[in-house]
């Protein structure tokens, strides 16, 4: 086991190292380009591992977050943080997330239950404390910058609103997010934070983000962070989860399988970090909507950018997985020049390939799977006949690829979203309108304010030094 107070982050093209989580957090983005990682994985033995089995959500948290944390946050601190960000007051439900049996052998992770619906509110509930904490002991104020797919937004938003340090600018693609994600965003008023609407999709509100932050002068004169799943501390935050399910289906002495469905790679991730750290995992199923791109890669080795396709399943529209290169770095054998040039080669040619026996490491933890629209309405139509249980249309996709990938372990497939956020695809399918929890219940009423942009990064860097 590694000693808290040792935990160094490198980044995955080899040309930047952060002393601790505290830099690695601040900081954001690597100042190479690459993505902060560990320098090694804190490793649980399957006798530390079974000893997690009665703790609650918060406990584990602490158990499987403080070894990343290290001396950054004193131990006392985090106990409190995380008892405050998962708590019931936070998380509408007594076990945070709760584990739901659909058939025999399947299983849902409602992952939902948090202020926005979504499974994000779980890292940026977090991530919106730890922000807060940093910045009260230095006194500076930051400026968060990140795009969103539907829901990193609403929750990076609801993690960071009216944090007194703390100005947030989330940039969605105009009109290719639901009337739910979108209100989630905008019908918040306060006086930090600020939506922005790009005429785009959401891989260009990405590369606006990522530009913006490759502008050094500007990132510091700003002081510029990232809220995106780039941020490792969001990605160390959903790795407690994985063992929170699989520690009730009778890990570690039991395999499990997941399936999640996939856009930015950020939660899959977590879960292979947390087969990193010891959690007996059979199988991790990518799945993708009919922006395909991970399952292509599976299939045939190639990365590949393609146009985006406009989905039921919107926060999974999406050509590149930015956390797939913290993957690709730790199966080159962490060697950040390789990944370096992969990403040249994405950027140039617009793909790259990886060797047949990278690809077949890959592929004895992964396997993937696409669900195009008309499959999507049939699981949701389909689970709701037999269970009667509603699913949104990312679970639909997770659903449908974990049973088309199971072998011999449980399968969970984690519900990211609740059925309420994307009402009209799932009255559709069901013929009911799955309506709003009551603390929800004004969204369809209040007011909206945000800001529409040109896909231009000048246009942003421009909002953002007149909201400052």
């Amino acid at each position: 086991m590694i000693l808290a107070s040792c935990m160094e982050y490198i980044s995955t093209r080899g040309g930047d190292t952060a002393p601790d989580f505290k830099t690695a957090v601040m900081a954001g983005l690597a100042s190479d380009g690459g993505l902060f990682v560990p320098a090694e994985y804190p490793k649980f033995s399957a006798k530390k591992i079974a000893a997690f089995k009665n703790l609650s959500y918060h406990e584990l948290a602490y158990e499987i977050i403080s070894p990343y944390v290290g001396d950054s946050i004193p131990a006392a601190d985090l106990k409190k943080m995380l008892a405050e960000t998962y708590s019931p007051k936070i998380f509408h439900h007594p076990q945070i997330a709760p584990l739901k049996k659909l058939y025999e052998g399947e299983y849902i992770l409602e992952l939902f239950h948090g202020p926005t619906l979504a499974f994000k509110d779980f890292a940026l509930q977090f991530l919106g404390r730890v922000f807060d904490y940093f910045l009260a002991q230095s006194g500076e104020k930051i400026n968060i910058l990140g795009a969103t797919s539907g829901d990193t937004g609403s929750a990076a938003i609801a993690g960071c609103m009216g944090r007194k340090n703390i100005n947030i600018f989330i940039l969605h693609p105009k009109g290719r997010v639901s009337e739910v994600q979108r209100r989630q965003m905008t019908t918040v008023l306060a006086d930090n934070v600020f939506n922005i609407a790009i005429e785009g999709n959401f891989d260009d509100c990405q590369n606006l983000v990522k530009e913006i932050f490759g502008d050094p002068a500007f990132k510091k004169k700003y002081n510029l962070s990232a809220v995106n799943s780039i941020n490792w501390a969001r990605i160390v935050a959903q790795i407690v989860y994985y063992f929170y399910a699989a520690l009730q289906l009778g890990a570690p002495s039991q395999k499990i399988s997941f399936s999640v469905p996939t856009g930015n790679f950020g939660d899959i991730l977590a879960g292979y970090i947390a087969h990193k750290m010891g959690l007996p995992v059979e199988k991790l199923v990518i799945a993708t909507n009919s922006n395909d791109i991970l399952h292509r890669f599976l299939t045939t080795g190639t990365y590949k950018k393609q146009p985006v396709i406009h989905t039921l399943s919107p926060s999974m529209d999406i050509q590149i997985s930015s956390n797939f290169e913290r993957l690709l770095f730790d199966y080159h054998k962490r060697k950040g020049q390789i990944i370096k040039n992969k990403i040249n080669d994405l950027n140039t040619e617009h793909e790259f390939s990886v060797e047949t026996k990278v690809l077949a490491e890959i592929g004895k933890l992964f396997a993937s799977d696409a669900v195009n629209d008309t499959s999507i309405l049939e699981v949701i139509g389909a689970v709701y006949a037999q269970t009667g249980e509603s699913i949104d249309p990312h679970t639909a996709v997770g659903f449908m690829a974990g049973r088309n990938n199971i072998l011999q372990a449980p399968m969970v497939t984690l519900a990211t979203a609740h059925p309420a956020k994307f009402p009209e695809a799932v009255k559709k399918a069901t013929g009911l309108y799955p309506l709003l929890p009551t603390f929800l219940s004004h969204l369809h009423d209040s007011p909206e304010r945000f800001t529409v942009l040109h896909n231009q990064a000048e246009k942003v860097r421009e909002f953002i030094m007149a909201n400052n």
